[in-house]
């Protein structure tokens, strides 16, 4: 039980449906990605569902939260990709996680932990393909391919993948994705001459896996999709590509207040009313996950009817433009199940729909209907 006046709700049947959906556009393993506490969602009830459904591998970036997600899916392999030096790779390996290395000082972190446990540690190999961001460059991975085969001879690692992530993949029509395309084969082929041969290679995200068929290789790895979100609604709305709203977020009205023309509301008056209306205050705010730059903007359903958030965004309120009739104690709906959406908000924030999720408080309460695992 608590206090707080709202609550996210997570429908993990829309979940399982979108990945079913996505499942259907490859031939391809699915890594579904889970980071960032699930996109929002939940990190440990969103990957025991997708670990139920069948998904081959889960993908977090941090390493802290792997070894979380571990604890709560035993079996399914999961792979990470972001640490820093030093990390704990060998409770890493331990784990039985699939680490990702870009450069050198990982692979040689990564042996060292190998030595330590004595077991080897298994590896993902991530190539700069032009995200600029991380991974071997070109030149990084000529130097070191060697390196990595000995290490492999050694039984210290074993290269279960190689990977890289696309840049442009949300606009159907650019070429980077082939480029990129091209340069994760050649990284592919020069690793094999060198004899080094990755068991996967993985390059698509959700973008990929919708509308670049090319990049599915052996593995795809959706993130965004899953959630029920579009990668681009530009290109595709979210209920065009058949993709379900998993979240609704939802809170109340807890002040109702009728003001004349003229009423300046909420910080800077950077909204006055130009005729009489009525207001109603409801408890969620910037600290919550709600987009200051929204202000003004931001769509609510309150009554079934649509309506926006009126003056500026507060730390921990919002105003709203009350439709007659509604009163304390209705429910209003920011973002999920019936509308407004979350890539709505994210065009009111001037962002996207993934920031939306993922910036919803850890202290707002979620709440799941459907099967989280067995």
């Amino acid at each position: 039980m608590t206090d707080f006046i709202g609550r996210a709700d997570v429908d993990l049947g829309a979940l399982r449906a979108n990945y079913r959906l996505l499942r259907n556009k490859t031939d391809a393993k699915i890594a579904a990605i889970v980071k960032a506490n699930g996109y929002g969602h939940g990190l440990h009830e969103v990957g025991a569902a997708l670990a139920d459904e069948g998904a081959d591998y889960l993908g977090v970036a941090q390493l802290s939260e792997a070894l979380e997600l571990r604890r709560t899916v035993p079996d399914t392999p999961i792979l990470t990709w972001i640490y820093g030096t030093g990390a704990s790779l060998a409770a890493a390996i331990l784990s039985n996680l699939d680490i990702s290395i870009g450069a050198r000082w990982a692979l040689e972190e990564a042996v060292e932990a190998a030595k330590a446990t004595g077991v080897p540690a298994r590896l993902h190999i991530e190539i700069d393909t032009g995200m600029s961001r991380g991974g071997f460059s070109k030149a990084d991975l000529e130097q070191t391919a060697e390196d990595i085969l000995r290490a492999e001879a050694a039984g210290l690692v074993e290269i279960i993948g190689l990977w890289s992530h696309l840049a442009r993949a949300d606009e159907p029509d650019s070429s980077e994705t082939s480029r990129q395309l091209n340069r994760f084969n050649e990284a592919s082929s020069l690793l094999e001459n060198v004899g080094v041969k990755p068991v996967l290679r993985h390059l698509a995200n959700t973008a990929g896996t919708l509308w670049h068929p090319d990049t599915h290789l052996d593995m795809v790895r959706p993130g965004i999709g899953l959630y029920g979100l579009s990668p681009d609604p530009a290109v595709a709305t979210a209920e065009e590509l058949g993709l379900l709203p998993v979240m609704t977020l939802t809170s109340k009205v807890i002040v109702v207040r009728e003001v004349p023309a003229g009423t300046g509301v909420s910080y800077g008056h950077t909204e006055v009313t130009e005729e009489a209306m009525r207001l109603g205050t409801v408890p969620l705010g910037y600290a919550d996950g709600i987009p200051r730059s929204a202000s003004g903007r931001g769509p609510v359903r309150v009554g079934g009817i649509r309506t926006r958030v009126v003056g500026r965004v507060c730390m921990d309120q919002v105003v709203i433009a009350l439709p007659d009739g509604v009163e304390a104690g209705a429910e209003v709906v920011f973002y999920g199940h019936g509308g407004p959406t979350a890539d709505e908000w994210a065009s009111a924030a001037g962002t996207i729909g993934y920031e939306i999720t993922t910036r919803l408080g850890r202290h707002v309460p979620r709440t799941y209907r459907g099967k989280v695992g067995h």
